[in-house]
């Protein structure tokens, strides 16, 4: 009988250790904000994470040259584009928006707005997949940065993320 409860004593430890594993994601939202990004997020140990490498913005004008600003649009939809993209690629890994723990975002300015990043263009095309409008309440903690340019002379945005498996 001590060995019997020895082997259920230890069935109910490794539950319950099973159970502190599965917890769930960790989201600080930034005190006295409404703003849709996280301040932080936890990670519980055990959680697989899944490294999205940078996206950028599909053509939206196959008759524009592809070197353009023309042929992806702008901020805003270059946003859409890329977002669309990665919840595509997260689907295809059985995951999705709300997974996301971590988003990187590259921004170029251009002369349209006179060498800045137009970051209300950005927050038009992100509020769309995150945030209170787009019913997505699991918010990524998010760094935007402006950077000189990307590899096409046409993208105004790039976009990387890290999601986790749930």
């Amino acid at each position: 009988m001590h060995i019997s409860h020895r082997i259920l004593s230890g069935l109910v430890f490794a539950a319950a250790s099973a159970s502190a594993q599965a917890e769930d994601v960790v989201r600080h939202g930034i005190p006295g904000s409404d703003f849709p990004i996280a301040a932080a997020v936890e990670v519980p140990a055990g959680r697989t994470t899944v490294y999205l490498s940078g996206k950028v913005p599909s053509v939206v004008n196959p008759e524009a040259p592809r070197d353009s600003l023309e042929a992806y649009g702008d901020t805003e939809r270059q946003t859409v584009s890329v977002l669309t993209s990665i919840r595509e690629q997260l689907e295809g890994l059985g995951l999705g928006m709300g997974d996301v723990v971590k988003m990187q975002v590259f921004l170029v300015g251009g002369p349209e707005n006179d060498g800045r990043l137009d970051f209300a263009g950005f927050m038009k095309g992100y509020t769309q997949f995150f945030g209170k409008e787009a019913e997505q309440p699991r918010l990524p903690a998010r760094s935007a940065f402006q950077i000189a340019g990307l590899a096409n002379p046409g993208y105004r945005v790039e976009i990387e993320v890290i999601a986790v498996r749930p």
